[in-house]
C-alpha cells in the first residue's frame, strides 16, 4: 500500500489521522479535531502536513484548521460548508477526485449528519475516511439532513469493496454495541458487539473496521431487515425508525 496511516486519539473520543503517501512523502491530516495534538504528533513522527482533508464543518472536525495552516502552510480541501468555520483552498463536491501525492481519493456524498458531509475513499489503498457518517455498529446523528439523505449516503458506502477499511472519526463502540444488541438478536451482531466491548475495555481502538463486518452486523445498514413492518421496499422508513430508536436509547 502506498499510504501509511498514523492514527491516535484526541479530545474526548475523537480519532485523528495523519496519512502519508509513501511514494512522494506528501502528508494530509483527515479533519482537524485538535490542532495542538495533531501538530505534536506530526512532529514526534517526523512528518510535515501538506493538506487538511475536511469531511464536514463541525468544530471537532474543522476547528483546528487555522492553527495547523498557520504552523505548516497546509492547504485545506473539503466541502463548501467548511467555510462556516474556516477558510478553504479547494472546494470538493461528490464525484471529485483529490490527490495526495500518488494516492487518489474519491469524494463520496454522505450527507445527513451535515448537509455537505463527504467521505474520502482511496480505492488503491482500500481505505475510506468517513467522518461522522458510519461507525462500528453505528452511524451519525441526523443534524441537518434527512433520513433519506443519510440512508442514501450509507448505501453509497455500502457499495465500496467489502474489504474496505472504514476509518470513523470517533470511538463510539460502547454505546453502539449496547444499542445493536437491544435491537438485533442475530448471533453475528451479538458476537461482534461483545467483541467490540471487550476491545474498548482493553483500550484497543475499534477503528478502523471492515465494511463487510458493518454490512453483516450494523443495525443501521440492516434496518430494512430489522423492521419487517417496513421491509426493503420502504428502506428509508425502516432506517428512520432505527435511527429514532438510537436517539432515544438509554442503555
Amino acid at each position: 500500500m502506498s499510504l501509511t496511516i498514523h492514527q491516535f486519539p484526541c479530545l474526548q473520543d475523537n480519532y485523528a489521522f495523519l496519512c502519508k503517501d509513501t511514494l512522494t512523502g506528501k502528508v494530509a491530516c483527515i479533519d482537524s479535531p485538535d490542532a495542538q495534538a495533531i501538530l505534536a504528533e506530526a512532529s514526534k513522527i517526523g512528518w510535515g502536513i501538506d493538506y487538511i482533508f475536511n469531511t464536514h464543518w463541525h468544530p471537532d472536525h474543522a476547528g483546528g484548521n487555522a492553527t495547523i495552516v498557520a504552523a505548516t502552510g497546509a492547504k485545506i480541501i473539503g466541502p463548501e460548508e467548511v467555510r462556516k468555520i474556516s477558510e478553504i483552498d479547494q472546494v470538493v463536491v461528490p464525484g471529485d477526485m483529490v490527490a495526495l501525492g500518488a494516492t487518489s481519493f474519491n469524494v463520496i456524498d454522505v450527507g445527513g449528519h451535515t448537509l455537505g458531509h463527504v467521505a474520502f475513499h482511496a480505492p488503491d489503498a482500500g481505505v475510506a475516511f468517513v467522518g461522522d457518517a458510519l461507525f462500528p455498529l453505528g452511524c451519525g446523528r441526523i443534524f441537518e439532513g434527512t433520513a433519506e439523505q443519510m440512508w442514501n449516503g450509507l448505501q453509497r458506502l455500502a457499495q465500496l469493496p467489502p474489504d474496505t477499511e472504514i476509518y470513523a472519526a470517533h470511538e463510539y463502540a460502547r454505546g453502539n454495541a449496547g444499542f445493536a444488541m437491544s435491537i438485533d438478536a442475530s448471533a453475528a451482531t451479538r458476537a461482534r458487539a461483545q467483541l467490540l466491548l471487550k476491545m474498548v475495555d482493553n483500550g484497543v481502538p475499534t477503528v478502523p473496521c471492515l465494511l463487510k463486518d458493518e454490512l453483516a452486523t450494523n443495525p443501521f445498514l440492516r434496518a430494512p431487515f430489522l423492521k419487517p413492518e417496513y421491509g426493503p421496499a420502504r428502506a428509508v422508513e425502516a432506517f428512520a425508525a432505527v435511527r429514532s430508536a438510537k436517539d432515544n436509547f438509554k442503555g
